[in-house]
């Protein structure tokens, strides 16, 4: 019961209604009620013994079309509608990742509560760099679902809903990640092009992912200690299972570094570096 006698709401039950939530704006509201809630003390994790739902598709509006990504189209930046397909594959990123900060809420049960207020305020951010998008995306004439998009970030979460030290392993420290490597360059070729105002979106966002990442980082850390497993090699050995020992660089070593990569896995990634 919380004050007053006043039953709190299950964080859980909270985290899955955004996650099921198909409509964008809807989803955006409930990840900003998820995080204003949990903050003012109205949510706490229910009683352990409770297990969540096995993992399906999040709820998500019948466009985007989701195809494989390698029949995406390739598109310069030089006109309004390349630059308008950039923010929206961003923004379906950033749709995406709201639905991985609340599913890592809703899946891994008894985890502690600074593990909980990591992810929701998480979704918080998502939610908001969601906005920021579609915003631009409207300025350019343009809405999400207007273009294609593909669900690799949500496949690696099917593959890691029984095991949080994999989700964290490779949602945050891996797809994500990927985001503090190539922002830099798309950030510097908007600007080159005369697009400011989209370059300055992409700045909010590259400087908020570095702490998403870190908190992949710190909780993958966390996970390893209470499976007794050594954080770098079994982190060298996820890479090795599921992304075939080769990533795409190059890193940005700075970013990585501060999201709390140690340098022997910044040595590691680099060795692997298609």
């Amino acid at each position: 019961m919380g004050s007053g006698g006043v039953a709190k709401k299950d964080l859980f039950e909270a985290a899955h209604r955004c996650l099921a939530s198909a409509d964008p704006d809807q989803k955006v509201a409930l990840a900003h009620e998820l995080a204003a809630d949990y903050r003012s003390g109205k949510l706490q994790a229910s009683a352990q013994g409770t297990s969540a739902e096995p993992i399906g598709n999040p709820g998500k509006p019948a466009l985007p079309r989701l195809i494989e990504p390698r029949n995406l189209p390739q598109r310069g930046l030089g006109s309004d509608e390349g630059r308008a397909a950039l923010v929206h594959a961003i923004a379906h990123i950033e749709f995406n990742a709201i639905n991985l900060a609340c599913d890592a809420v809703y899946r891994f049960r008894g985890m502690p509560e600074a593990y909980y207020a990591d992810w929701v305020g998480i979704a918080e951010d998502e939610a908001r760099h969601f906005r920021l998008l579609t915003q631009r995306l409207r300025e350019l004439g343009h809405a999400y679902g207007d273009f294609d998009a593909h669900n690799g970030l949500w496949e690696m979460a099917v593959l890691t809903a029984d095991s949080c030290l994999q989700r964290m392993a490779l949602v945050p420290r891996v797809l994500e990640a990927r985001g503090l490597d190539v922002t830099p360059a798309m950030i510097h070729r908007l600007r080159s092009v005369g697009d400011s105002a989209t370059a300055d979106v992409l700045e909010i966002i590259l400087r908020e992912e570095v702490p998403h990442v870190a908190a992949g980082s710190r909780w993958f850390a966390w996970c390893c200690e209470q499976e007794g497993v050594e954080p770098e090699s079994t982190f060298a050995a996820l890479l090795e299972l599921h992304m075939k020992g080769s990533l795409r660089g190059p890193f940005n070593l700075e970013a990585r570094r501060a999201a709390g990569f140690s340098a022997a896995e910044l040595v590691h990634i680099g060795s692997l570096a298609a």
